[in-house]
């Protein structure tokens, strides 16, 4: 075993578990999931079936992943937030079938008790804000609060917002990268 797992996780036969990942207290890993390298896996986790979790992949505590669910390297989950994976669920009706897949692209930031409903992508370097529900498709690099969740600006990679000037160029005050905003998308410049 080439990774962390407290004795109180559990984690079923099946699971594709990277080198160097931590998997803490009370969390329960289920069969066919597949976690990267690095990763952190906080305290009373699920992650159900078939989920797929890149490279340094940060899940604070109480988070729910369910089956549909693709995050990228270096995704960020907050705690308490929480995916879906069927739009119209009922309790006595069996919709195994119909779960809808989400991605959430490199980079992307998911804040404290956030909800994303299921079949919505997250775009890279995006940051969700607390408390946030996603009911549509986000751009790379917006930032997202609210519910409905709407989008109010742009985010650097470094995680700094985005003040563009008249000529749709913005710099990062801390990592002093250069975006540029054109035909409402955003574009870091080398």
């Amino acid at each position: 075993m080439n990774y962390f797992a407290h004795e109180t996780a559990v984690i079923d036969d099946g699971c594709q578990i990277g080198e160097g990942t931590k998997i803490w207290h009370f969390s329960h890993i289920m069969p066919g999931c597949k976690i990267g390298i690095n990763c952190n896996i906080g305290q009373n986790v699920v992650i159900s079936p078939e989920v797929v979790l890149g490279n340094n992949v940060k899940v604070q505590n109480n988070v729910s992943i369910y089956t549909g669910v693709i995050c990228e390297d270096e995704v960020f989950l907050g705690p308490s937030m929480v995916f879906t994976n069927i739009t119209n669920p009922r309790s006595g009706i069996v919709r195994k079938d119909k779960y809808e897949k989400t991605i959430v692209k490199k980079g992307a930031s998911i804040g404290a008790n956030a909800t994303i409903v299921c079949g919505h992508d997250i775009g890279e370097y995006a940051f969700i804000g607390a408390g946030a529900v996603v009911t549509k498709n986000v751009k790379p690099y917006a930032l997202i609060v609210g519910n409905p969740a709407k989008q109010i600006g742009w985010m650097s990679e470094f995680g700094h917002r985005l003040n563009f000037n008249d000529k749709g160029i913005a710099i990062c005050p801390e990592s002093k990268e250069k975006y540029q905003l054109k035909d409402d998308q955003v574009i870091k410049v080398d």
